[in-house]
């Protein structure tokens, strides 16, 4: 074999093959990293962030009174609750509730739900110095938002250890199984 990987000696030597070769000395056409690999670790499209438990991402629901999601926002984990909240909160109904745990109540918060005619039920935190008043029986119904949470999570180990690097096709993955719960939901009530 010579110096090209040919069967005896072919005219041209190693000059001709020359062009076939890798530029590491590979012999395959095409070897190595592609071009457009995937997202980088720290790229933001990704959506993951070191929590407590490592390498996580947040899932931030906005759902109707039977627990049912309407919209989704995703932050790395170690990010704060509070930012998604503008496209989240964005086109609500007067008179209508939000219900959501402390980590949700910053004055600009309040004050978007407010301006929107909404009314707001959070639990004020403990470092609040005036703390603002909330209905505790209409606040009860928050459970449903984390029945929810838990319905996704145990039905679909997909999205529970998040199996898509990108965020686009875990988001993907949540509306999939969002359109699951709401047919189950039409299925049972029917």
């Amino acid at each position: 074999m010579d110096l090209c990987g040919h069967l005896g000696s072919g005219n041209g030597g190693g000059r001709r093959c020359a062009q076939y070769r890798h530029r590491d000395g590979g012999w395959h056409i095409g070897s190595g990293s592609p071009f457009c690999s995937d997202a980088q670790k720290n790229d933001p499209r990704r959506c993951m962030g070191r929590s407590r438990g490592g390498l996580t991402t947040k899932i931030h629901a906005l759902t109707n009174q039977d627990g049912l999601p309407i919209r989704y926002e995703l932050t790395p984990g170690q990010a704060h609750d509070a930012p998604p909240c503008e496209q989240l909160l964005d086109g609500l109904q007067p008179g209508q509730y939000v219900l959501a745990d402390k980590a949700y109540d910053a004055d600009w918060i309040r004050k978007m739900i407010w301006e929107q005619g909404a009314i707001d039920v959070i639990p004020s935190k403990s470092n609040r110095k005036l703390p603002a008043e909330f209905d505790v029986d209409i606040y009860r119904e928050r459970n449903k938002i984390e029945r929810f949470f838990g319905r996704l999570k145990a039905s679909f180990r997909r999205i529970a250890t998040r199996y898509e690097k990108t965020s686009a096709n875990f988001l993907a993955m949540i509306k999939l199984a969002s359109v699951r719960l709401w047919c189950q939901f039409y299925e049972s009530a029917a």
